[in-house]
């Protein structure tokens, strides 16, 4: 990931990419690995986590 602070935790980041199958994408070759569709999907499905939590 860029500089930037990331909003997302990366504990959640990881097990959302658990969930989603590229977890060893992101293990073996990193972030920079994923696809934008697969960072799309982590994205939407942290916030769908924050909504169902809040």
């Amino acid at each position: 990931m860029s500089g930037k602070k990331s909003i997302l935790s990366d504990k959640l980041k990881y097990e959302i990419a658990k969930e989603l199958g590229v977890y060893e994408t992101v293990r073996e070759r990193g972030w920079g690995d994923v696809s934008s569709r697969d960072c799309g999907n982590i994205v939407k499905k942290a916030l769908e986590r924050a909504e169902r939590n809040a």
